[in-house]
């Protein structure tokens, strides 16, 4: 029986729990918030588990297996570290690092220990229409890819901004939509079409004035380290829920892919395309734990997550593959700073 704890008790944390409950052979034995009342909150669905307000003390049980860390970008670094030099294994909520310094560091600490399993939540990878689709690509189901395009919008309003003190800021967060929001479909990009080698970018806060120091909204054009050219345009000061729009354009097919759901296929042959169709278009039942936009992948990342710990496997995600998506948001960043082609460091 494996034994985890959540450092973090905010938003995320309790899909994470949702996560850990729903896999066989895991115990959640603690919980961790700077609030006391947060992790109270989600110890009292466990009988007996523990309350901590410093993830130190936490980490010095020895009874404690693993850790999900769930707090704000800022802090990742440090207690990814320190989990690790606790002999904890651990796995790390978006952004791996708000920082490239972050990266670097938590990078080194994983290779210090490499008996233990480190790795980072990037869940819409454990999609099946995603899987399906990245296998589509391998196999040329599209003939020649000759443009990608990325759309992704969503709302976040002041008030957001307000409620948690991080929030909007360098040093908190280390940027806006890329970073907290559209990171999941940028590496949803990497996860079907390989490395990014440069970016050009533009970003700008365009609604929010005063209230955060970060983009609210940014393009940027990627080259990928197959040859492939695709754009991005994200904003969360859009009158939208929550949408990501991927457009693929092949010799033979083009597809729409809205929210991670096929919603347009056109192609020469019409076979070919009845198939492609059928296969993306096919539902497949699973829980939603938290918020429907987290998608389903949460619990099935975090169990294979516990199947790599318990078997000594490698995880689906490596920490450095979880990085390079981090990388990227930091590439675009320094292009948009500097007018000029970055490019992208990929560990």
């Amino acid at each position: 029986m494996l034994k985890c704890g959540i450092i973090g008790c905010g938003v995320i944390s309790g899909t994470h729990l949702a996560g850990y409950q729903a896999i066989e052979g895991v115990q959640m034995v603690s919980f961790c918030d700077l609030i006391a009342g947060r992790a109270e909150k989600l110890a009292a669905e466990v009988p007996g588990a523990k309350v901590f307000t410093d993830y130190r003390d936490m980490l010095k049980d020895q009874e404690l297996d693993c850790v999900s860390v769930c707090t704000d970008h800022a802090s990742h670094a440090a207690i990814v570290c320190d989990a690790i030099r606790a002999g904890k294994h651990v796995i790390c909520e978006k952004s791996p690092g708000r920082t490239p310094e972050d990266l670097e560091a938590m990078l080194q600490c994983a290779a210090s220990r490499p008996d233990l399993v480190v790795t980072g939540i990037f869940q819409h990878r454990f999609n099946e229409k995603n899987i399906a689709l990245k296998e589509l690509i391998k196999n040329n189901a599209f003939g020649k890819i000759l443009t990608v395009n990325l759309n992704f919008a969503c709302l976040r309003t002041d008030e957001y901004y307000q409620k948690d003190a991080w929030r909007g800021t360098i040093a908190g967060e280390g940027g806006g939509v890329l970073i907290n929001q559209a990171i999941h479909f940028l590496d949803q990009l990497r996860f079907l079409f390989g490395d990014v080698k440069k970016v050009a970018a533009l970003s700008a806060n365009l609604t929010h004035g005063e209230v955060i120091e970060v983009e609210d909204t940014a393009a940027f054009v990627a080259l990928f380290a197959n040859g492939l050219f695709v754009t991005v345009n994200a904003t969360n000061s859009a009158f939208a829920h929550w949408r990501s729009a991927l457009t693929i354009c092949g010799t033979e097919v083009q597809i729409e892919f809205i929210d991670e759901k096929l919603s347009y296929i056109d192609g020469a042959d019409a076979d070919h395309v009845a198939k492609i169709s059928a296969l993306l278009g096919k539902d497949h039942r699973a829980d939603i734990h938290g918020k429907t936009y987290y998608g389903t992948g949460h619990t099935a990342q975090l169990a294979d997550f516990i199947n790599a710990v318990a078997s000594g496997s490698t995880p689906a995600v490596s920490f450095a593959d979880a990085a390079n998506s981090a990388s990227l948001v930091h590439a675009v960043y320094a292009a948009s700073a500097s007018g000029k082609w970055e490019n992208v460091r990929n560990f």
